[in-house]
């Protein structure tokens, strides 16, 4: 009997109450289910069952033995019990499970039950499973009191989805005509409707709240004016301004910001001033600084997206808004609009004035200044915002030092990066060996091998232990500047252990320096050698080194010796294993040999991606086998493998080499069946087919590639 139940539960889940017709009999052994007799007809019983509004699976039994001898009447008892799992335990679940036992057993949820349940739901992020839910009780007749009513509307537009919560506001008003939300779910619901770029939709809730007897404020009007001016509908949103002050409601600042802001997006630049004038006076006669500070943000970011920089400047200078704006706030927010749209050199001027003025940026205002002037390049002028701004207190962040740092080094100024260097150690809480791990970094970009030595030397004598990071960092740019002998010093000095243990790192770059300049059998040596001897196994990523290494330097059997050894040591090969391989083989000329390593090794593997096609097409085509080309790609397409828009380029390319105009547009018409659109690189070389090479590519692209086509089906 139960599981009979169950299945017409979950069979009718929006109904509270299912009405059956069914034998004497039947109704008689189902007593005690959670059936109401409710009336008898011609020898069968009408039963109403009652079903959980909230059931999402098979109920369970009462986990407290003595709940079974509480009485389902005692409502009190259970609505506590609901609330305590939905607010204390974080059990929506249970509390799910709970309501549907109580409902075999007769109880009706009431409001107090649904608002638990919807809250707890909202609160867990479950908003679609809440808006269901609520709609499910309100088609019930379960509908909670207008207090109650908005308190949900308001918990269900946290979802951000206004259409759902929208619907569900429309489905308790078809129920309870007489329930009107408050202003403030109104303007909640204009404002996600304008965020999705609906401001028609946001105007008829407008009007509908105008039509309930809600007045509308202030804020109404200007969420929906924001609405039109973000859809470049400045008209209406005019309209609506001139509409407030008829009205009897008085814009605020933020009213005139937003729709200034609207009319800079159409360029109407005098129309802007000019009501940015009316905002200053407004802003002085504000109460509310909030609203002053939201529109004074709104201003200023609007002038910076509309590269209207020299209006920026003059209100930093003048200040016209007076002392409505704390002016540390004013001028920090003219700095951060500033470094948003890349325009650093202008929000150092203004720190410039702040300054001037007696102000102190504030330190993360200032760190983005510098940080954005090394990222542009000027790293003289942010070394002398840096030098500036230690006066006040100002140390750049690690982040920043970096930047500044190598762009220093990259300018071949040491000085200058010698005195940022001494600045970092001094700053405190700092980790001092990454600080000169940084420095050393940053110094190989320099040929400046004493450099090097001599960090390295002030850094013992400071009483800073240099890591493995340290040493690498040193050995690297040894090698980098060919300086091998340097290198294989530090390593010595660290394999005896004066400095800390080498690692696979070491190893490997070591091994890369003497590969780049032919000493094969020195490096194969640290690889076979040394390297096992000192406990450090080699991976994927040295065997990698070596094989790019010894392909470069045409040794093509040896790096085949050297993969074959890998794989007897038990490292198995990734894509760029056989990315180099399958490169080097077709750079020397042994493209049979490339083709036996795909059929043979790569393939049955199972690792290969769109850098081995790239290298096997690249390989046939420089050969001349550009049909072999074309059928290796469309067998791959055939067995599953989706390669990606640079093989495709790669074959019309090679086809537009040819002059085979044709097949460049077959394989065009290839890639677009297989789900991929022709990219900026793929209309280049189409452009170079048709001798246009010097124009504009996009403005013709479309049209030649349907002529294209058109002579390739012809």
């Amino acid at each position: 009997m139960d599981t009979m139940l169950k299945s017409v539960a979950n069979a009718m889940p929006n109904f509270a109450m299912s009405i059956f017709k069914l034998p004497d009999g039947l109704c008689r052994r189902i007593s005690g289910h959670g059936a109401v007799l409710v009336g008898t007809e011609g020898g069968e019983r009408t039963i109403a069952i009652s079903f959980s509004l909230f059931a999402s699976q098979p109920p369970q039994p009462m986990r407290e033995p003595e709940e079974r001898e509480v009485s389902i009447t005692n409502r009190n008892y259970w609505t506590k019990k609901i609330h305590r799992l939905c607010d204390v335990n974080n059990d929506v679940d249970g509390a799910l499970r709970l309501l549907d036992h109580l409902c075999l057993r007769g109880y009706f949820p009431d409001s107090l039950n649904i608002s638990s349940i919807i809250h707890a739901l909202c609160e867990s992020h479950r908003f679609s499973e809440a808006h269901r839910r609520f709609s499910l009780s309100i088609n019930s007749g379960c509908v909670p009191d207008e207090r109650t009513c908005n308190v949900l509307i308001a918990r269900l537009l946290d979802s951000k989805n206004p259409y759902y919560t929208l619907h569900v506001f429309r489905r308790l008003i078809a129920v309870k005509p007489h329930f009107v939300p408050n202003l403030v779910n109104y303007n909640r619901f204009m404002d996600q409707f304008c965020w999705f770029s609906q401001p028609i939709e946001a105007h008829k809730l407008f009007v509908d709240m105008r039509n309930r007897g809600h007045c509308p404020n202030a804020v109404s009007y200007t969420t929906l004016i924001n609405g039109y001016c973000k859809t470049g509908d400045v008209v209406s949103a005019q309209k609506l301004f001139d509409e407030m002050s008829e009205c009897g409601v008085q814009p605020n600042a933020l009213t005139y910001s937003v729709l200034v802001r609207g009319i800079l997006r159409q360029r109407k630049f005098e129309r802007g001033k000019e009501l940015m004038g009316n905002l200053w006076q407004k802003m002085i006669d504000e109460n509310d600084s909030s609203v002053n500070n939201a529109a004074f943000a709104n201003i200023i970011e609007s002038l910076c997206h509309e590269g209207l920089f020299q209006d920026v400047f003059m209100i930093a200078e003048d200040m016209p808004q007076g002392k409505s704006i704390p002016e540390e706030f004013a001028y920090g927010q003219m700095i951060d609009s500033l470094c948003k749209v890349g325009r650093y050199n202008g929000a150092a001027r203004v720190a410039y004035i702040m300054k001037m003025k007696g102000f102190i940026p504030s330190l993360v205002s200032y760190n983005s200044i510098v940080h954005g002037l090394c990222k542009e390049g000027s790293c003289m002028r942010a070394y002398q915002l840096l030098e500036e701004g230690i006066e006040f207190g100002y140390w750049p962040s690690e982040y920043t030092y970096i930047v500044l740092i190598e762009g220093l080094c990259l300018e071949a100024d040491l000085c200058k990066a010698k005195e940022v260097f001494q600045i970092m150690l001094k700053k405190e809480g700092v980790d001092r060996t990454r600080i000169y791990n940084i420095y050393l970094r940053a110094l190989c970009l320099m040929n400046n091998p004493t450099e090097l030595l001599n960090v390295l030397v002030f850094m013992l004598q400071s009483q800073c232990k240099p890591d493995v990071i340290t040493l690498n960092t040193i050995i690297s740019g040894f090698c980098r500047m060919g300086r091998i002998e340097e290198a294989l010093k530090i390593m010595n000095d660290m394999l005896m252990g004066k400095f800390t243990s080498p690692d696979a790192v070491t190893f490997t770059t070591v091994i890369c320096g003497m590969l780049k300049f032919g000493r094969i059998q020195e490096a194969l040596d640290l690889l076979h050698k040394v390297m096992p001897e000192k406990g450090v196994r080699p991976g994927v990523v040295t065997y990698n080194a070596v094989l790019h290494g010894l392909f470069k330097l045409h040794r093509e059997s040896k790096a085949m010796e050297v993969f074959s050894s890998m794989e007897s040591d038990g490292v198995l090969a990734n894509s760029t294993t056989f990315t180099i391989i399958v490169d080097g083989l077709c750079k020397s000329n042994q493209i049979e040999e490339a083709k036996r390593f795909w059929d043979d090794v790569i393939w049955p593997s199972n690792i290969h991606d769109d850098f081995v096609y790239a290298a096997i097409l690249k390989g046939l085509c420089r050969s001349g086998k550009f049909n072999e080309a074309c059928n290796f790609l469309y067998e791959l397409v055939d067995c599953g493998v989706s390669p990606n828009i640079v093989n495709y380029n790669i074959l019309i390319d090679s086809a537009c080499k040819l002059g085979l105009k044709a097949e460049a547009y077959q394989i065009v018409g290839e890639m677009r069946k297989n789900g991929l659109t022709p990219d900026a690189v793929t209309w280049r070389i189409l452009d170079r087919l048709h001798g246009n090479v010097g124009k504009q590519v996009c403005i013709s692209a479309n049209t030649q590639f349907e002529e294209g086509l058109q002579e390739f089906h012809c």
